[in-house]
């Protein structure tokens, strides 16, 4: 006679990693997701105006290097990225006032990828990171999967408080401080001059990194530049400054750098080998022939004039659309506005209800560090052309004024 033995059921699968369970997704891509139909006017996202990439330079660009260079182009590169490249990066940073050479530089799958690069050489589970509140989205996640301790640095309409940065130096013994000095996402606001060399001040004193994220600075449509942190005297082997093509040039080519001192540049590359080797060949090479070939800058300047027109209809529209008491800023460039609503709205319960109006935003919540204010969101202003966005505050007012 034969036996069956009973099915055995299978053994469950090993946990995910803590660091994995404990942080969430990117609302911003998850409210992307819920207003991808098309009849949707998204002021969500953080997307550059398809309309004005340069696609028949970056195509130039590759048709040139396929036909000079198609083995190197199609073969692995160094680490650290192609010396081409990192050339001409150096080049664009020493125009705009900071001697780099191209050896200071290494070349990242998109800045992000550099973010996450510093996590890994820089920080062990619990060490402590202070940033700005707000404070961009995707750094709050690298540094949250890292086991960072998040701790935000009171600051104002124009950007974070060096004495308050001092105190919690001195009191909380951080590894860093990142910051988005220029057009910071989410509010679009820009450190002044005098803040930023208090804030290198306090680095050089105390003994601190800074990381500076600069993706923004160059779409500058009103008022003059201001110098990076990095620049500072006190911040020359202190400071990493990450940069990247993905708003002025193109998001899919995936190509940021961060220029940093040898120790910690050294260590990044370690981390990117372990991550994706080195960041695609082909893309380095075209990257570097448009700017051989083209006039970026010039580039940018179109881009920022048509970005200044679309910040000005936003601006003009707004107070049609808020209710009494929101107050907003007023971005000298970037892409991005942040408002505060009258303190009994919640921006993240609205949103459903504003999402079936055919318009969306992202609410302020997520970008809080610590105690978060549910009244505020955050405007993309680039995407949509002048008569999209007034039609887009028409609907928000319409949504807003439903809720009231």
């Amino acid at each position: 006679m034969t036996v069956t033995e009973p099915p055995v059921a299978p053994a469950p699968t090993p946990r995910l990693a803590a660091r994995a369970s404990a942080v969430g997704g990117s609302p911003v891509r998850d409210i992307l997701a819920v207003t991808a139909r098309p009849e949707v006017i998204n002021f969500a996202g953080g997307l550059p105006a398809p309309e004005l990439f340069d696609a028949d330079g970056i195509a130039e660009a590759y048709r040139a290097v396929f036909a000079e260079m198609p083995a190197r182009a199609l073969q692995y590169s160094t680490t650290e990225g192609e010396p081409v490249l990192r050339a001409a990066l150096a080049e664009r940073a020493c125009a705009r006032g900071l001697v780099t050479a191209p050896d200071d530089l290494l070349v990242t799958t998109g800045s992000q990828q550099a973010l996450s690069l510093l996590a890994t050489a820089l920080l062990e589970p619990g060490d402590t990171v202070l940033v700005e509140d707000p404070c961009y989205l995707a750094a709050l996640q690298s540094f949250g999967l890292a086991g960072a301790r998040v701790v935000a640095v009171p600051g104002d309409e124009h950007g974070l408080d060096p004495e308050a940065l001092e105190e919690l130096v001195v009191r909380e013994r951080p590894k860093l401080l990142y910051t988005v000095p220029t057009f910071q996402n989410p509010t679009g606001r820009t450190l002044p001059a005098a803040r930023r060399a208090a804030v290198a001040e306090v680095a050089a004193r105390r003994g601190l990194w800074i990381v500076e994220d600069d993706p923004y600075g160059e779409l500058r449509y009103e008022g003059e530049r201001v110098p990076w942190i990095a620049a500072h005297p006190g911040a020359e082997d202190r400071t990493v400054l990450l940069g990247s093509l993905s708003k002025i040039m193109a998001p899919g080519l995936r190509l940021g750098w961060l220029r940093a001192p040898e120790g910690i540049r050294r260590a990044c590359a370690v981390a990117k080998q372990a991550a994706d080797l080195h960041t695609p060949t082909v893309n380095q090479l075209a990257a570097a022939r448009y700017l051989a070939d083209r006039d970026l800058d010039a580039h940018v300047r179109r881009v920022a004039g048509v970005y200044g027109e679309r910040r000005d209809a936003m601006l003009a529209g707004l107070p049609g659309a808020l209710p009494a008491g929101s107050a907003w800023s007023r971005p000298e460039g970037g892409m991005f506005l942040w408002v505060r609503l009258p303190s009994s709205y919640d921006t993240t319960a609205l949103l459903p209800e504003v999402v079936r109006h055919d318009v969306a935003y992202v609410p302020g919540a997520p970008f809080h560090a610590g105690e978060p204010d549910r009244s505020t969101l955050r405007l993309c202003f680039v995407t949509q052309t002048p008569g999209e966005i007034a039609e887009g505050l028409r609907r928000l007012g319409a949504a807003l004024r439903e809720r009231a």
